[in-house]
């Protein structure tokens, strides 16, 4: 088989092996790998509904079994949960199905449009969306306008504790509104410091989210009792910008009006699966 590209990717250890130039079928490339993650254990059995049960088997040492080819027993399979996931979760462990969800999160600063975008990219693409907590945390519990180091701890792990249970309820996509990396420079902004925990959760952030957005500043400020006024939204965002660049974070500027930047969405979105189904199997 040629004119293929055979990149398997390995989520725990973060890493991923080209097996391009190895000049091997895709059957002896597949075998290679489980035997990689078996590091030399072996095994008696090998139960599958796929033809590549014989070779797969042949190559561990194992007896092949093969078993409900039809999917009429348990009607399910690896390609219709890739298909649809949404449709399987009675087969799917939570973290399984959360790990098939594309985390899609709006950065910025205030005003710039995070909320507006992440509830009609939910709506464009029949999936939900994740409040800002902050936002719901601010209205009960701030104190003259400020939060302490310690609630913005509170809040960074009340937001992921919610965007969790979300991702259960999405379907392919999550749009999240705002992350920890934000709330962490709320946190350098009004005490100069983050609490280490913050600081933990903010770098957790940074590999949480397959695709960051940047809402820019180029439209009318919200000027709202609880904000602080367009010249510190500006200052703030160059802030999170920076942020961003210093962390390493790849990131795509939303800008213009609203159909502008769902455009830009829709456009990222399109190459974000292509280029998923070019590098993996």
């Amino acid at each position: 088989m040629s004119g293929y590209r055979a990149v398997i990717c390995h989520k725990e250890s973060q890493r991923c092996l080209d097996f391009s130039a190895s000049g091997l079928p895709l059957n002896k490339i597949y075998c290679r790998y489980v035997q990689g993650l078996l590091k030399g254990r072996t095994i008696s059995h090998f139960y599958s509904s796929e033809p590549y049960g014989d070779h797969m088997s042949k190559a561990l040492g194992a007896i092949n079994r093969t078993v409900d080819v039809n999917r009429r027993t348990i009607p399910v399979s690896g390609t219709a949960i890739r298909t649809n996931p949404a449709d399987y979760t009675a087969f799917l462990h939570p973290e399984v199905y959360k790990d098939l969800i594309i985390n899609i999160v709006f950065l910025g600063a205030p005003s710039t449009g995070k909320t507006t975008m992440a509830e009609i990219c939910a709506k464009r693409f029949s999936t939900v969306w994740m409040p800002e907590y902050g936002r719901e945390y601010w209205e009960e519990f701030n104190i003259d306008r400020r939060w302490t180091a310690e609630q913005l701890v509170e809040i960074a792990k009340g937001h992921l504790q919610r965007e969790d249970k979300k991702m259960m309820e999405a379907k392919r996509y999550l749009f999240t509104d705002t992350n920890a990396i934000t709330t962490f420079m709320f946190s350098l902004y009004y005490h100069g410091f983050a609490l280490p925990s913050l600081v933990e959760l903010a770098r957790a952030a940074e590999t949480r989210y397959q695709i960051f957005f940047l809402c820019d500043t180029d439209i009318p400020y919200d000027d709202t009792w609880d904000r602080s006024g367009d010249v510190k939204r500006r200052e703030f965002q160059n802030q999170i910008r920076t942020d961003l660049e210093t962390r390493g974070i790849q990131f795509s500027i939303l800008m213009g009006d609203i159909q502008t930047r769902m455009t830009t969405v829709q456009d990222v979105l399109t190459q974000y699966r292509r280029d998923w189904s070019e590098n993996s199997i």
